[in-house]
């Protein structure tokens, strides 16, 4: 394995049980306890919350989209105004996806060639080359801690081939992005393949010979079963190189989460805490709420009984935010998104200490099984 010289970043794992790791993953803006989770703030902001809010939460580190930002506001307005932690107001780390996931979910309006991924702007239909170096030049100029490479994913049932052809691409792209990466910012590799366990383990020992910062785990959760993920991730999560972060791209609930915890993942990001929450869905320990039912319309309970986030530290009843959603007050999606954010906060803390105490498999045992005995 080649590892990177002279990294801004550093992971240093502090505790193993079984394949779950504690670990501290140190970046210029600030120090990450792993495992840990990211809030997703797409467009520079994580839906209706302020940074501080968000900080509050417990999260220590954000992901946003060059994709979006490439488009508006552009990414030399956001070096104008200071890079992304300055125009933002967040004082952690963050991370920029590179577009690679856009490029998949709008595959209809996209060209995909080595040059990288052609695609018509939404905003004014201005045709546009997301090539490797444009990634990173993009990325650059937002001045995220981490920058990920540009990489080719694929919907969960692709052919083998197909895979094939996608991480053969993305080996490439890799390359490219680590010759035109901007000083001071790390780079991680993506590794595709689907799952297709040799495909997935010929991938990280391709990329762990790179100088990459760190390795993440792309083409997950885009359509596959959730137990083939999960065999996936157990067969090659642990294989990853130890002295790296492992990060899991775009995963996912909280079931995801401890298992791919256990299975040796250490860093995490999705849209689901706060997409659910916009829609009315709130997450506790048995599962979730579907707050806008008709049976919480004089709940007096708070949404869940020693949780500390806004709503529930205000004593806030469940029938008092079925109001709120019901009329269409922003209040609620604010709130539940507060919610749902320290909920998962709350989870790889607890999955930590159980790292730690050397108690893991018998506190994911234990969260799993409460997972499924279903909300009350």
């Amino acid at each position: 394995m080649t590892r990177p010289q002279n990294s801004p970043v550093h992971y240093q794992e502090v505790a193993r049980d079984g394949h779950a790791r504690a670990g501290v993953f140190q970046t210029k803006n600030g120090q990450v306890l792993t495992p840990a989770f990211m809030p997703v703030g797409t467009q520079a902001t994580v839906k209706a919350l302020s940074a501080q809010e968000v900080s509050d939460t417990g999260a220590s580190m954000t992901i946003m989209n060059t994709d979006h930002l490439w488009l508006r506001p552009g990414a030399e307005i956001v070096k104008e105004l200071g890079g992304l932690h300055k125009m933002a107001g967040w004082k952690g780390a963050i991370a920029t996806d590179s577009g690679g996931f856009q490029a998949f979910s709008l595959a209809a309006r996209t060209k995909l060639s080595e040059e990288g991924f052609r695609f018509s702007s939404h905003l004014d239909g201005k045709r546009l080359l997301l090539s490797p170096e444009e990634a990173m030049r993009v990325q650059g100029a937002l001045g995220s801690d981490v920058a990920m490479q540009l990489d080719v994913c694929l919907p969960g049932q692709t052919e083998r081939s197909q895979l094939v052809d996608a991480l053969e691409r993305t080996t490439r792209w890799g390359r490219r992005c680590l010759d035109s990466r901007e000083e001071g910012q790390a780079v991680f590799g993506i590794v595709q393949g689907g799952t297709d366990i040799d495909l997935r383990l010929r991938h990280i020992e391709e990329l762990s010979a790179m100088e990459f910062d760190g390795v993440a785990l792309g083409g997950f959760s885009v359509g596959e079963p959730p137990e083939k993920m999960h065999h996936a991730l157990g067969q090659v999560a642990h294989r990853m190189d130890g002295e790296r972060i492992r990060y899991l791209m775009g995963v996912g609930t909280p079931r995801d989460l401890v298992i791919a915890i256990g299975a040796g993942i250490d860093l995490f990001d999705c849209v689901m805490p706060t997409r659910n929450a916009r829609n009315g869905q709130v997450f506790v320990p048995r599962g979730k709420l579907v707050i806008k039912n008709s049976k919480f319309k004089t709940d007096s309970r708070v949404i869940e009984e020693g949780c500390d986030c806004p709503a529930c530290a205000a004593g806030l009843s469940r029938g008092y935010l079925r109001h709120l959603y019901v009329a269409g007050e922003i209040l609620v999606h604010r709130l539940l998104s507060l919610h749902n954010l320290r909920f998962y906060a709350r989870l790889v803390a607890d999955a930590r200490e159980a790292i730690l105490a050397g108690d893991y498999e018998r506190w994911s045992k234990e969260k799993l099984r409460e997972f499924q005995l279903g909300a009350e």
